[in-house]
């Protein structure tokens, strides 16, 4: 009864329009407030308790990275490298595309910053060469949704806060299935520009792409020195993301020079703005989950399911449908922060590890990022290629079809996540 209640008062609230960061803490207050006895007190030594943790500081660090990298023109260099190794394949340009945000997403740890920095520049090149705009739509849409697979990704980073999971173990995890992923999505974008003749590039010379790689080399050193540094032992994650957000800042600034000092001011604005937003989000998250354990919401659901003998199978099947159906009206970031602290004592009672649960929830919400209605990276392609949003969902669905089918792998052969961390000795 007590989870109908709060379920039933979230969902009604998300039904007024109201913001899901609002609609978790007017639920928790009124739960709290008027159907127990928990005294005010414990509400904000639990508010304080939750949020003190070093972890969570990584998120304003990489988000800031992020923001730097999105400015300072490290997307178009990385872009004019991809074109210059696979532009003179089949659809050439659509499969730099998809490169390019694996490699972005990678620095970035954001979807909608791999979106906003590939597809801005990536959508108008694609359609001057001649390729179709749903085509090039098709593929930045859901390749950017790798942003928040490929470490260092900062969904990846709240999971890990929100259940307390080795943060570093979840970001080596996450390694093998980013790159499974783009693989597909590449095959996927090969095919149908090879069954439809869409155009190619001129080859590159090996001069160009040695120019091409050395122009972008800055930028991709990003990569080996966050995760090097985290595997290495130099330093925690939260650690690699105030190194990454210095990094980007000097080459931004002082390598590349496409950003001014002048101009610094205004990205640490835009930087703290998404970061306080969703830190205001895992507030009322963490009251939330404090509700959940209070009312023994968990522990109850993983009495039954040992009582209906749920096996591992069943058990992740009906996961994967609760979080495609939370995708249709929540964002990844909202949908990992609730249902994260439910999901995971039941997963560890039946013996899923718990950095497969991370990666399959995920993709879960990378898959949410790529349909209506809430489909961010929808909404972001629509503003960049002035498109409609229905025009656009038809425009994805062989590569969201690409991502079901990954989502099934990632779901139950469970070492494509594993296997990384287990060899490097972090699980």
């Amino acid at each position: 009864m007590s989870a109908a209640l709060i379920f039933g008062l979230l969902f009604a609230l998300m039904l007024t329009g109201m913001p899901i960061s609002i609609s978790l803490g007017l639920t928790v207050l009124m739960f709290l407030f008027t159907m127990t006895e928990v005294p005010i007190e414990s509400v904000g030594l639990k508010l304080f308790s939750g949020l003190d943790n070093f972890g969570i500081m990584a998120i304003p660090f990489f988000i800031l990275a992020g923001t730097f990298l999105t400015r300072g023109g490290v997307a178009r260099r990385m872009i004019a490298f991809t074109t210059s190794l696979v532009g003179h394949l089949p659809g050439g340009l659509g499969l730099a595309g998809v490169a390019a945000c694996a490699m972005f997403a990678a620095i970035s740890g954001s979807s909608v910053a791999t979106v906003v920095a590939i597809g801005s520049i990536m959508l108008p090149a694609m359609v001057e060469h001649g390729y179709p705009q749903r085509f090039g739509v098709g593929v930045i849409s859901t390749s950017g949704a790798l942003g928040i697979l490929v470490p260092p990704s900062i969904i990846l980073v709240l999971y890990g806060v929100s259940t307390n999971t080795s943060i570093g173990a979840l970001f080596m995890a996450g390694i093998v299935p980013g790159i499974l992923l783009a693989l597909m999505l590449a095959a996927v974008t090969w095919f149908i520009a090879y069954r439809r003749g869409y155009p190619r590039m001129p080859r590159a010379t090996l001069g160009e792409q040695v120019k091409a790689f050395r122009e972008s080399v800055w930028g991709l050193a990003l990569i080996a020195i966050v995760l090097g540094g985290i595997y290495g032992g130099v330093f925690t994650p939260t650690e690699a993301a105030a190194v990454a957000a210095t990094y980007a800042f000097f080459i931004t600034v002082f390598i590349y020079k496409e950003l001014k000092l002048k101009e610094v001011g205004k990205v640490l604005l835009q930087a703290a703005s998404m970061s306080s937003m969703l830190l205001y989000i895992i507030t009322n998250a963490v009251l939330f989950s404090f509700l959940m354990t209070h009312e023994q919401i968990p522990q109850e659901m993983a009495a039954w399911i040992i009582d209906k003998h749920f096996g591992v199978w069943t058990f992740l099947l009906v996961v994967n449908i609760i979080l495609l159906a939370a995708g249709n009206v929540m964002d990844p970031s909202s949908i990992l922060l609730i249902m994260a602290p439910i999901l995971f004592p039941l997963a560890t009672k039946i013996g899923i590890h718990p950095v497969h649960l991370g990666v399959l929830m995920i993709v879960n919400t990378e898959v949410g990022l790529c349909h209506p209605p809430v489909g961010l990276n929808l909404y972001i392609a629509s503003g960049i290629a002035k498109m409609g949003i229905s025009e656009i969902t038809v425009a994805v669905l062989p590569w969201l079809c690409a991502m079901l089918v990954f989502l099934g792998l990632i779901t139950y052969v469970p070492e494509i996540s594993l296997w990384l961390p287990r060899l490097l000795g972090m699980i």
